[in-house]
């Protein structure tokens, strides 16, 4: 995947939104969101880079005989938080989507990380642990939009996820984790087990691309990533006949979708979100016909060595002791 820095970044996020508003000019304010949002992101990852956050001590070894089992790479592991980086950002996303049209729910959010009413570590940890059912579960106990929760743990998270997944697999050596990752042939990312936002397809690959971590990856078969059905259930369609470049995939067996662009290289990142806001369309078209994106996989309760075991404290959203 090319390397994008500073203003190199930028100007290619401007090209893309500047053709987007073009096509669409209904989108500018979602348009004018995620630049502001993608600022902050970026922003962060910079201090990620600055701050020199230690990376996890798994040898490749070990990553090859989780991805081997199914596992993703970054599952039941405990990764430490650089809190005095990422914390302060939970608020400016609340603070953003507010002003973006999120209004009082948004506002809410930030007065519980404020107050410590939503332990900012925890819902992090969970966040990373791709636990949904524990953020959804403490946004309820506290009168809070879960899915909105949801988004502000992953826009704050997202640059450090990437990070790992960029040290630990983009970065691979030797031959047992190349091996291992090229073998790959599951639908959800070999990083961190979220599934893509979308397929990216430059150069005649179909790459997905992972919707937390920007991972990208290849599968061997052409079939659901879902459920694997490749016969007759499975059809990949263009909703509109004039752009052949962007299709979606729908499983007629287990009734999920995907969407797929053309593009002339995979985007770098964080601008894969400049993909999906590109395709919303897609959405809408196959959920008019009754297709859904089923939830994550749960890896929250799977230990480091790939066993059924509990799941760290750090699990929570609640205050630290919070049940």
């Amino acid at each position: 995947m090319p390397v994008h820095r500073g203003a190199d970044l930028f100007e290619t996020a401007e090209r893309r939104w500047r053709g987007l508003v073009e096509a669409r000019p209904d989108l500018v304010p979602a348009i004018e969101l995620q630049r502001r949002l993608l600022a902050i992101v970026a922003d962060v990852s910079r201090e990620l880079d600055e701050a020199g956050v230690p990376g996890l001590s798994l040898s490749s070894e070990y990553l090859a005989a989780k991805l081997t089992r199914g596992m993703p790479a970054l599952a039941g592991e405990p990764i430490p938080l650089p809190m005095p980086v990422l914390g302060p950002p939970l608020l400016q996303f609340c603070t953003t989507l507010g002003e973006g049209g999120a209004g009082d729910a948004a506002a809410h959010i930030e007065t519980a990380l404020s107050t410590g009413e939503i332990a900012s570590a925890s819902l992090l940890a969970a966040c990373l642990a791709r636990d949904q059912g524990a953020v959804r579960a403490g946004a309820v106990q506290h009168g809070l939009a879960p899915d909105l929760v949801w988004l502000v743990a992953e826009l704050a998270a997202g640059p450090l996820i990437h990070l790992l997944q960029q040290q630990l697999l983009a970065a691979a050596t030797g031959e047992a984790l190349p091996s291992a990752l090229q073998a790959w042939n599951r639908g959800y990312c070999p990083a961190c087990g979220s599934w893509p936002a979308l397929a990216e397809v430059a150069g005649g690959h179909r790459t997905l691309r992972c919707s937390f971590c920007a991972g990208a990856w290849e599968l061997t078969t052409y079939a659901c990533i879902y459920c694997a059905e490749s016969g007759e259930a499975f059809v990949t369609a263009a909703p509109n006949e004039d752009r052949k470049d962007r299709r979606v995939e729908v499983c007629g067996a287990c009734g999920a979708y995907l969407k797929a662009i053309d593009l002339p290289e995979l985007s770098p990142y964080p601008l894969l979100s400049i993909s999906d806001l590109e395709t919303t369309d897609l959405d809408v078209a196959a959920m008019e016909h009754g297709y859904a994106r089923p939830m994550l996989k749960d890896f929250s309760r799977v230990g480091a060595a790939g066993s059924p075991g509990r799941a760290g404290p750090e699990a929570g959203v609640g205050k630290p002791g919070d049940g």
